[in-house]
């Protein structure tokens, strides 16, 4: 994969995150349905971070060095799996089995099912705990590597996320970056407790905080770099996105954690993602 330390080429993040987008769109179509309002709204992160972040090899997914991306919003599966698909770990023709019965590519992700997948996720909560481990498990090991976790909104209402968030601060884990996603739904509508000032809550919690627009690669990229150099303390990258961006009238639904059309309208919704990102 690409070097952290080379120049980002924003054309070419573009066109991977278009990319990861018509890749989840091959797997809502052939299940029906699916979570591209998430998706959708984390392609410049995913592009942004396996892009260019990330220290990983595809060829060996297991390597002893790699950096480790920990995924605790397991149903975001849909974006993981577009990803892996444009870096080699599955074959592109499988997309179209997502959810299906016996395919590997879950609706939520499971550890040991799929090369590169590094936690089982869904349970919403345990991912920073997980990551937080892995990260002090590193340092004892003087192993280089670094540990990034992608939490979203709805989890900060989980007593386990704050608990990991004091043992990493505690630690001083300054090999753990997390992207916390805050896109302001779950799974019926709005966050059920409102979680604002989320930045305010991490730095109490004694992290070094930036808080970006998440659909946006420049800012992504910055705040990537930023927290590379950091040192002393977990950082935490506050990421706002637009559930569905990409196609506007995705963006507009007032339901966007699950994603339902008539069968004859992915054909349109691939033209519009198309015609909008011209």
């Amino acid at each position: 994969m690409p070097s952290p330390n080379e120049t980002p080429s924003f054309s070419h993040l573009r066109d991977k995150a278009l990319q990861l987008r018509r890749n989840m769109l091959i797997q809502a179509a052939g299940k029906g349905q699916g979570y591209l309002g998430q998706g959708f709204g984390l392609a410049e992160f995913f592009a942004a971070l396996y892009f260019h972040e990330l220290n990983f090899d595809p060829k060996y997914p297991q390597a002893p060095d790699r950096d480790r991306f920990y995924m605790s919003t397991g149903h975001y599966s849909i974006a993981l799996w577009a990803v892996f698909a444009e870096i080699g770990l599955i074959p592109k023709d499988t997309l179209t089995t997502y959810g299906a019965d016996e395919s590997p590519l879950e609706m939520s992700t499971i550890e040991g099912h799929v090369p590169g997948v590094e936690m089982t996720g869904g349970s919403l909560g345990h991912g920073l705990g997980i990551a937080a481990g892995a990260a002090l498990g590193l340092r004892i090991q003087n192993n280089p590597a670094r540990v990034f976790v992608e939490i979203s909104d709805g989890e900060l209402q989980e007593g386990s996320t704050w608990e990991a968030a004091t043992a990493a601060s505690a630690f001083g884990l300054d090999n753990l970056v997390c992207f916390n996603d805050c896109n302001g739904i779950q799974a019926d509508g709005a966050l059920v407790v409102p979680m604002e000032p989320v930045a305010d809550k991490w730095r109490a919690f004694g992290w070094d905080v930036q808080e970006v627009d998440g659909n946006a690669l420049e800012e992504l990229i910055g705040a990537m770099h930023w927290a590379r150099a950091r040192r002393g303390k977990p950082k935490v990258i506050v990421m706002r996105t637009r559930p569905g961006r990409g196609i506007a009238r995705l963006e507009a639904r007032e339901q966007a954690h699950f994603i339902r059309v008539e069968g004859n309208e992915w054909d349109t919704l691939g033209r519009e993602l198309e015609l909008e990102n011209a």
